[in-house]
Order: structure tokens, then sequence, then C-alpha cells
């Protein structure tokens, strides 16, 4: 197996006192001559090929320190990625840790395509897996400039895992980091002094390195769904060459920026606030996306308790909404999920256009509305294409909230529901009567079943791979079915799409490998 490894910098190559970043060459001779041996004792098959010729411009050595990293620097590595793409089987990339949780999330949008409603066109198929360190790897003695390893560097073990995860051939893009290993778009840099640096607070780990290294199978991102939108195929890979290419012409002009909520004067009898002159001066600066940190479950001052809409703040993200700014309301806490209607002091969000992250981390959000804007000029996405991307689950970086899939997300179980977008209606599990699609007033729109048994609920609601949508009883016998399974197999979703408000509601099973509609249950449009 041939590995990769994409020294950008970081902790984990620096050298001296004070810290200084190594060349990629320099860290590449000093691997070769101290780390593969170990590497090999468990790996006699690997072959490791050290990149040297990836370099960033703005760094005179080279390689550059995360805090540095820049948009344009994550297309950097993932062009480097794509136009090499067919030489390895895996890619190990050290990375510092400072913007860690950003590039996790960027380089598997910018590795990857889809289309206006979230079905790849482009995807992964060999794993990228991101590692850095707390401490170098290496020490340099001050009088003959000889490297050895550091004393008690968690950045060996590190890339030992890195590497060992690359091993599996892991179709997705993750960060390793002190025994685990994470999806990359989960991760969170959570402790600036431990070695365990990292965690993940709304999704599981991905695996564990004990003795051996350990995965969660279940939780891994499946390969792609077919040949056809494989990277392995030439023309795919070129064409996410291509657009890779304009993202990267594109990204600086779509900047998006993060905005934390916190305690600021503000006053509700002229309408003014200091948050709101805040926004409206990064909205002049040419901000085109806006990611809010808000409090708790989604909570953001307006500027008016009583009366949200008078508020300053209010006004001034109307007015970002109105100039086209993309505006995502997120939380500042480290757990949970989105829920603006909680309170009374989130639910006037909505109606400045702020879309629900569900449980994405800041990070995320920012990473991936950076690639998706950028991105919407090569794909012809609309502004309204980019705001429902950005809600829907596209690569684990969120909680599916309006979709049933197959390969990573297939039941709902009783008391579980999906939401359209915009709340506007609701697919409900019902433990008595099963699936109910209802709209925001509680009107029932569509129910698959006439009639039920007490000894056959509560039933689960299947979307299963061969095409076949499937409510079973609780003794698992099937009561209802939409009959569009495929013996050859059909990767689907159940997809809950449009608006009841905007009488544009769709509930539906798309076949996804095929790109059909396999049957259409409820239609408004």
């Amino acid at each position: 197996m041939n590995i990769a490894v994409i020294n950008t910098g970081g902790t984990i190559s620096c050298v001296g006192s004070p810290l200084q970043p190594m060349s990629a060459s320099a860290f590449a001779t000093a691997c070769q001559a101290l780390i593969d041996p170990i590497l090999l004792q468990a790996f006699p098959d690997l072959t490791i090929s050290y990149v040297t010729d990836l370099v960033f411009p703005e760094s005179s050595s080279g390689t550059l320190d995360s805090t540095n990293l820049q948009p344009t620097d994550w297309c950097l590595i993932a062009s480097y990625i794509l136009e090499h793409y067919d030489s390895f089987d895996g890619w190990v990339i050290l990375h510092g840790t400072d913007s860690m949780d950003f590039t996790g999330t960027a380089l598997p949008f910018l590795l990857s395509g889809f289309d206006r409603l979230g079905i790849p066109t482009a995807a992964l198929s060999k794993p990228v897996i991101i590692t850095g360190s707390q401490v170098p790897m290496f020490w340099q003695d001050p009088a003959s400039q000889a490297l050895s390893l550091n004393f008690n560097t968690d950045a060996f073990q590190n890339v030992c895992g890195a590497v060992a995860a690359a091993q599996t051939g892991i179709p997705e893009v993750c960060i390793y980091f002190c025994s685990h290993l994470f999806r990359g778009n989960r991760a969170v840099k959570t402790n600036a002094s431990e070695f365990q640096a990292f965690s993940s607070p709304n999704f599981p780990a991905l695996g564990q390195y004990g003795i051996t290294l350990s995965l969660q199978p279940a939780l891994v991102l499946p390969p792609p769904v077919s040949p056809d939108v494989s990277l392995d195929q030439p023309e795919v890979c070129q064409a996410a060459i291509n657009r890779l290419a304009d993202i990267a012409a594109d990204i600086n002009s779509v900047p998006v920026m993060q905005f934390n909520a916190f305690p600021a004067w503000f006053n509700a009898g002229n309408a003014s606030a200091m948050i709101a002159q805040l926004i409206d001066a990064c909205v002049a600066q040419g901000i085109k996306g806006l990611v809010l940190e808000s409090y708790g479950e989604g909570n953001f001052p307006s500027g008016n308790p009583n009366q949200s809409a008078s508020g300053a703040i209010y006004q001034a993200l109307n007015a970002a909404n109105q100039a086209g700014v993309v505006i995502v309301d997120g939380t500042q806490v480290i757990q949970g999920t989105v829920n603006d209607s909680a309170y009374a002091a989130g639910a006037w969000l909505p109606s400045v256009g702020a879309l629900s992250p569900a449980d994405m981390t800041p990070m995320a959000a920012l990473a991936k509305l950076t690639v998706l804007l950028a991105a919407a000029r090569h794909e012809g996405w609309s502004s309204d294409d980019v705001k429902r991307l950005m809600q829907l689950n596209l690569l684990g970086e969120m909680l599916s909230v309006s979709r049933l899939d197959s390969r990573v997300n297939a039941t709902l179980l009783a008391g579980q529901s999906l939401s359209a977008l915009d709340g506007s209606a609701t697919l409900s599990n019902d433990g008595v009567v099963g699936p109910v699609l209802r709209d925001s007033a509680g009107n029932v729109l569509w129910q698959p079943l006439t009639t039920t048994s007490p000894q056959d609920m509560p039933g689960r609601l299947i979307m299963q791979n061969d095409g076949n949508l499937v409510f079973y009883s609780r003794n698992n016998a099937p009561l209802w079915a939409t009959n569009t399974g495929i013996s050859t197999g059909a990767a689907s979703m159940l997809m809950l799409e449009g608006s009841a408000s905007e009488q544009t509601l769709n509930l539906l099973v798309f076949n996804y490998a095929a790109c059909t509609v396999s049957q259409i249950l409820f239609a408004q449009a």
C-alpha cells in the first residue's frame, strides 16, 4: 500500500528553541531515517512517499503554522490530492492543531461534488487522515544539529495511528489524535495543553487505538454509491479538479465569518446596539456568509427583548439577509443541537433568514458554507440552492433532519421524525398510527396505514438498500411498502422536500444510485 504524507506544517514538524518550522524535505529526511523503520515493523508492505513539492506561497519555509492557513490553502491541499489521486492508496496530512477542525470539514467538501439536491457527483474512495501533535516529533541537538525523536512526544503515536487508519481504506476525511479516529467534519479542538486535544461532541469516534486499531464500521461513511461517481474514475477526478480550480478562483470573494453572541449594550428606545453596528460593519466589508455562535439552543440578542423586530440587531441581520448574506444560526455551546424555536429569544431568527445547522460545529459550518458559496458559480447554484445544501447532511457533518438514507441513517423509530427544512411539515413515526405527514398546523397530509392493530405497534419505517421503503411491525412483519425494491440493490433516500407553506412540499423515494425518482408519496407541487 502506497501512502503519501503531506506535511503542511505545525508543531509536529517544528524544532529548535524557540520552535520554528522545518522544511518539508528536511522533515521527510528525518522521518525516513527515524520513523519509517518502525512503521515498517507493523506494515512491511507499506510504501511511504513524503510530499515535498507542495508549498504554501505565503511561507518562506514552504510549510505553514495552521494559525495562518487561508481558504486558498485548503484548495492547495485538496488540489494536490486530486492531481495525484491515482498514484496513492491514501494520504496522511500533518497539520497544526489550531485550525485542524476547519480543514477537517473543508477537505471533504473540496474533494467531493454534489448536485443542487445534494446527490453525489464525485465521491472520495480513499482515506485522508489528518493528524498533528502537541509536542514536536524531533529534538535537535543545539551543538551538532543532529535530530532524534523528542522526549514524551505525542507526534510519534499520532503518526503511527494515522498511518494505521489509512491502511483501513476508510473512504472519508478523518482526524486522528490521541488514540482516537474522528470524522474530520465532527472534530473540535477542546484542549490546548493536553495530548487529548480533540474530541467529537456530537458524533461518536469512528475508532480507537489500544493495542490494535478498533473501528466502528456502522459509523463509517460508505464508499461511492457506484463507479460512476468515484474519484477512481479519471473523468470523475478530472471534473473534480476542474470544479476545484473554479472554487479556488472564487473562494476569496465569498468570505464567511463567525460572530459570537456576547453581552453588549443596546438601546431599545432608539433602536441602536453595539452588536448591530458590528454586523453592519462586517456586511459593509463584503462578507457573504455569517455563522452566528448564539447562546444555548440558538438564542441571539435582538436588541429589543419585548419586540424583536424593532431591535437594532434584528434590523441589522435582516438587512444582511436582504443583501444576500447567508446567515446560519449555530451555537457556541460545545455539545447539542440548535433548536431556535425553543425560546422566544431565538424564535425570531428564521424571519431574518437564519438557517439551522442542527448539530454542526461552528468550524464545520464556516468551512462548509465557504466551499458551497465558492462552488456556486461552477455548479450554477442559486442562493436558495446554497441554503438548501447548507441544511442537508452531505458528508456526515450534521444530523440529517429531512431524509432517510438507506446506507447511513435508514430507520425512523417510533417517536422520531423528519422535518421540512423550513419547519412547515413533519413526517412522524407515531407509536399508535405509524407514519404520518402533517403540516405545521397539524393537518394530516399523508398517512399510508388506514388501520393499525395494538399488537403491531410501535413499528419501524426503514429505507432499505434495495430501494424499498417498508414499515415493519414491532414483530418485524411488513405492514406497508412502496414495493420499489430492486434485487440487485438500489441505494435510496426518503426525501421530504420543499415547503408546505409555499405549497411545494414533496415526499418521495429517490434512487440515488440511478438518479431516478422511484415513487412520489405526496406532492403539492
